[in-house]
C-alpha cells in the first residue's frame, strides 16, 4: 500500500466522521482513565454501565481509594475480571494520590506505572485526554492493518510504530479512532461488511466480498 492510498483511506474516514472519540463516556481524565482500565476484556457498553452507576458515587482518586476494593467491586461486578480490575484501581488510586497530588500525569511512563495501566491504556489517555498523536493499537486495529495492508505487523508493538510512520500527519491524531469504530462496526471480524465500506475499492484483502 502507498502513501497515496494511505492519504486517501483516511480522507475517506475523515468524511465519514469528521470528530471520532471514544465511546467510552467520561467527563474528566481520570473517568476516562478508569474507563480504559475496565475496558480490557470488556465492551464499551458494559464499561459504560457500570460507570453510571459508580461515577456519580466516586470519580475522584480518593473517592475510589476510599470505597475500598469490596465497595468498588460492588459496582463493577458486571465487568469481567473484576476483581483484579478493582485491586488495580485501588492501587492507581492510591499512587496518583501519593504521586501526583491526584491527577492524572501527561507522561507514558509515569501512566504506565500504575497498576492496570499498559501501553495501549497509557496511548488511549495520551491521545484522547492530552492531544497526543499516538496510536492505540487495540485488536480491531491490529486485525484491520493487517487485513487491509494498511501497516502489517506481527506485533502489537510494530504495528503502532508503524503506523506512526506511514499515517499522514493531519490524521494521526484521530487515526486510531477512525480504525477502531472501522474495526468494530465495518471491517468485523468473521465477515467483514465489504458492501457498505467506504474504503473497498482501497482494501488489499485476498479475501473481501
Amino acid at each position: 500500500m502507498n502513501a497515496e492510498q494511505r492519504n486517501e483511506i483516511f480522507r475517506r474516514l475523515q468524511a465519514q466522521n469528521p470528530h471520532p472519540t471514544t465511546e467510552l463516556k467520561h467527563s474528566s481524565v481520570f473517568e476516562l482513565l478508569v474507563a480504559v482500565i475496565l475496558s480490557a476484556q470488556s465492551t464499551d457498553k458494559g464499561v459504560n454501565l457500570a460507570t453510571a452507576k459508580l461515577f456519580p458515587v466516586a470519580n475522584t482518586p480518593k473517592a475510589i481509594f476510599a470505597l475500598g476494593q469490596a465497595g468498588l467491586e460492588h459496582y463493577i461486578r458486571t465487568i469481567g475480571l473484576y476483581h483484579s480490575k478493582a485491586r488495580n484501581l485501588i492501587a492507581t488510586s492510591s499512587l496518583l494520590i501519593e504521586r501526583h497530588s491526584g491527577k492524572v500525569p501527561d507522561d507514558r511512563e509515569a501512566l504506565k506505572s500504575l497498576p492496570g495501566v499498559g501501553r495501549k491504556t497509557a496511548n488511549v489517555i495520551l491521545n484522547t485526554a492530552f492531544g497526543h498523536p499516538t496510536m492505540a493499537v487495540d485488536t480491531h486495529i491490529f486485525r484491520i492493518c493487517n487485513r487491509i495492508g494498511l501497516a502489517p505487523g506481527k506485533t502489537v508493538l510494530e504495528v503502532e510504530k508503524k503506523l506512526l510512520r506511514v499515517v499522514p500527519e493531519q490524521y494521526q491524531h484521530d487515526a486510531h479512532h477512525w480504525l477502531i469504530l472501522h474495526g468494530r462496526y465495518t471491517c468485523v471480524a468473521r465477515k467483514p461488511k465489504c458492501g457498505v465500506c467506504a474504503i473497498y475499492d482501497l482494501c488489499e484483502y485476498k479475501g473481501k466480498a
